[in-house]
């Protein structure tokens, strides 16, 4: 047998399986609470995928994650961390949007109640006909009463109910898909009816400032992985890096884990790990179905990085419509001059994932030069390519009945992550709230768990 690695310190503890958003937020919500907390990860950083590298003097962020004012639970996690201050929050909605051939159109909300906020920005798209215009207000009106929370709506795709209520394939392309291509990380026509409608409900139809959008402004280990581990020390809690969970076994006590090295025992666990390795490691008594989870899939997203000579446009962040490229990021170093790093972020990136990165980079380059007319004249100093293969899980029609709630069967165990029934896309907010949940649940099940079993396992 391999060697024990003991019981957390205090008795009464607790493995967190996973340290990315889910897994810190749990893990910092049940050591607040005054269990003895152990996170177990399996890389080097904390962060999950929200992390960064070096490259040539670069730090790199692995993909160009966004937020919106309506993610309460993600920026109250960025303050517990103390790192709002590394993030932008724009002042009002405001989205730059870019046509080959075309100056860029500002889709902005006003200072009206929601849903008149957004009128005017529909009313004058120029990149829609008059009719195109109409009908998008009018399905803006129609989507205000699709629940997302009804069983029923998770069945239909979003892209058969904008059809179903006038939307053209060139509004999809140019308004519908400017939004829902980002958020769910597939196209109208494969998305969630009621993952698309939280979306669009919650993020802009229902309060005005609910859109206005945040980004980084450091990298992104910094915001989370850095600062994570700061205060998880503080509260005493043991947080353990490249170490790989192997099983998870229930004992009348509580649990045992085989870790790298060893075993541990705990009280309870968190399994805060993406979805086809939780159905690999959760004990078959707690999720009979698990096996069904891998039913959720995986959609890519591939980001193209273009590091100009020069400056080649104003925009910190513009959309793309009828172009290879989608969303635009400028992330440029506060020292690096005039030089200029763009990013093109590339979502439900299935034709792209495995394309060669030099014909990545070339069809970017391409794409910029006709979007951003100084970019054909500015040579490339450096262009990199990175992929993220499981970026979300496929949000299409029916996968709300794969996607577990955080209690199992075996109480003690709970699941923790964007992938879990949470109401909400595979996003940031998703994860932070997941992590909450599951440590309320496990907190409330240790509560409750006669005093004997919790003596037996100190």
């Amino acid at each position: 047998m391999t060697g024990q690695l003991g019981t957390p310190p205090g008795g009464g503890g607790v493995c967190v399986v996973g340290g990315g958003l889910a897994g810190i937020t749990a893990a910092i919500r049940l050591a607040d609470l005054g269990l003895p907390v152990t996170l177990l990860e399996s890389r080097a950083e904390l962060g999950g995928a929200t992390y960064s590298f070096r490259r040539d003097g670069l730090t790199v962020d692995t993909g160009q994650h966004v937020f919106l004012r309506c993610y309460h639970a993600y920026r109250d996690l960025l303050e517990r961390l103390g790192t709002t201050a590394g993030t932008q929050l724009q002042r009002r909605f405001e989205v730059p949007v870019l046509l080959p051939g075309h100056a860029p159109y500002v889709l902005s909300r006003r200072n009206l109640p929601a849903p008149a906020h957004l009128l005017p920005a529909l009313a004058g798209y120029r990149l829609l006909s008059p009719a195109e215009r109409l009908a998008a207000v009018r399905a803006c009106a129609a989507l205000r009463h699709v629940d997302p929370d009804s069983p029923g709506t998770d069945r239909h795709s979003f892209g058969d109910w904008l059809a179903a209520h006038g939307q053209t394939p060139r509004l999809v392309r140019r308004l519908w898909d400017l939004i829902t291509v980002a958020a769910l990380n597939v196209p109208s026509t494969q998305a969630s009816l009621a993952l698309a409608a939280r979306v669009f409900r919650t993020g802009l139809l229902e309060t005005a400032d609910a859109g206005d959008i945040g980004r980084p402004l450091v990298p992104l280990t910094e915001l989370h992985s850095v600062s994570a581990r700061r205060v998880l020390d503080g509260l005493g809690a043991r947080v353990r890096l490249r170490s790989r969970v192997r099983w998870i076994h229930p004992e009348p006590a509580g649990f045992r884990l085989g870790v790298d090295g060893g075993e541990l025992a705990a009280d309870g666990v968190v399994l805060a790990v993406p979805h086809h390795i939780a159905a690999a490691l959760v004990p078959p008594a707690a999720a009979p179905a698990a096996a069904e989870w891998n039913r959720l899939g995986a959609a890519p997203i591939v980001n193209v990085h273009l590091r100009y000579a020069h400056r080649v446009t104003r925009l910190t962040m513009a959309a793309a419509v009828e172009s290879p490229a989608q969303w635009i990021f400028d992330r440029s170093s506060p020292d690096a001059g005039d030089e200029q790093h763009l990013v093109v972020s590339l979502s439900a990136a299935d034709a792209e994932i495995d394309r060669p990165s030099a014909e990545l980079v070339a069809a970017q380059r391409e794409a910029l030069a006709e979007l951003l007319p100084a970019a054909r004249r500015t040579p490339v100093r450096d262009a990199f390519v990175t992929r993220e293969p499981r970026a979300t899980f496929r949000q299409t029609p029916g996968t709300r009945a794969y996607r577990p709630a955080a209690d199992t069967r075996l109480p003690g165990l709970v699941l923790a992550g964007a992938w879990t029934d949470t109401g909400w896309p595979d996003t940031m907010e998703g994860a932070v709230r997941s992590g909450e949940t599951a440590a309320d649940i496990l907190a409330r099940q240790l509560a409750s768990r006669p005093r004997h079993h919790t003596e037996a396992a100190r």
